[in-house]
């Protein structure tokens, strides 16, 4: 799959994700439970569906692929139960500002481990993109010492994403997108399942809007976001798919209000000019290699 493809299923994947937060802003339940819910929905269709699709083990896969498959589902469902945590302690700015910076981590990774280079250009575009994410959420930072619990635990949320999506990366010639999908959907419900059980959370005893709404957050954010975003990522650097995601607050601030009704500040409007801006930058300036497979 070659030329503007991988973009398309990039910006899919991006549209798709951004709906995660009306979902999760209509559904009337614990947001550890709403994550666990979210995997093991989505896990529900997936395994069934490859198992459907490839009835036998895939074969020539090493030990250490396999542990590299869960340790990435481990990631995937840190990430969620970080930063949700990071929510109890921190602002929700401090908590999403902090959440989104994997692409610097991503562009460290990658640069160290497959010589994916950026241009001065593309690296002046994640420092636009990340700028415009701190004004869209500007006003609303605290400082105290409970907050900086949350700050660190939403730095990790964002480190656990993107060593997730490297990982990816790195996967993409030895084990096909279905059965990773299926491995890493599976576990990461498995982890968040307990974390939530632990916790004292129940699964039940909701209403039926916040069942369809957990039923809609994995169809849509995760069963169709997440899998685009990983099939993108096997065809196009982590790093390029990682400064992707932070048009993720751009789309859910257009469908709030469409959807819900919120209104938009001007800092909203002029953050998510700079983000677009800088995605736009680390699109132009993407090192002309970048679709050869390194």
């Amino acid at each position: 799959m070659q030329g503007v493809k991988p973009y398309i299923l990039l910006l899919l994947g991006v549209v798709a994700v951004s709906f995660a937060a009306i979902f999760i802003r209509l559904a009337d339940a614990p947001s550890l439970v709403i994550a666990a819910y979210r995997m093991l929905l989505a896990a529900a269709v997936v395994i069934p569906f490859y198992l459907w699709r490839s009835p036998r083990l895939p074969k020539r896969i090493s030990r250490w692929d396999v542990l590299l498959v869960v340790l990435s589902a481990v990631l995937l469902a840190a990430h969620f139960g970080l930063w949700i945590t990071s929510l109890q302690y921190t602002s929700i700015a401090s908590s999403v500002v902090l959440a989104t910076s994997h692409p610097v981590f991503v562009a460290v990774l990658s640069y160290f481990l497959w010589q994916e280079r950026l241009g001065k250009g593309a690296l002046w575009g994640i420092a636009v993109a990340l700028g415009g994410v701190v004004v869209i959420n500007y006003g609303g930072f605290t400082l105290s010492p409970q907050a900086i619990l949350g700050d660190v635990l939403a730095l990790t949320s964002a480190v656990a994403i993107g060593i997730y999506l490297v990982i990816g990366r790195h996967l993409r010639e030895r084990v096909r997108l279905l059965p990773y999908l299926a491995s890493v959907y599976g576990v990461a419900a498995l982890v968040l399942l307990a974390a939530a059980l632990i916790a004292g959370y129940s699964l039940t005893g909701y209403t039926a809007n916040t069942y369809l709404m957990l039923l809609l957050l994995a169809l849509i954010p995760q069963l169709a976001g997440h899998s685009l975003l990983n099939q993108a990522v096997r065809l196009i650097p982590a790093t390029i798919v990682s400064v992707a995601i932070l048009g993720e607050p751009i789309g859910a601030i257009i469908l709030g209000y469409i959807i819900l009704g919120e209104g938009i500040s001007l800092t909203e409007v002029i953050g998510s000019v700079l983000t677009l801006g800088g995605i736009t930058m680390v699109m132009l300036y993407r090192h002309k290699t970048d679709m050869i497979n390194v």
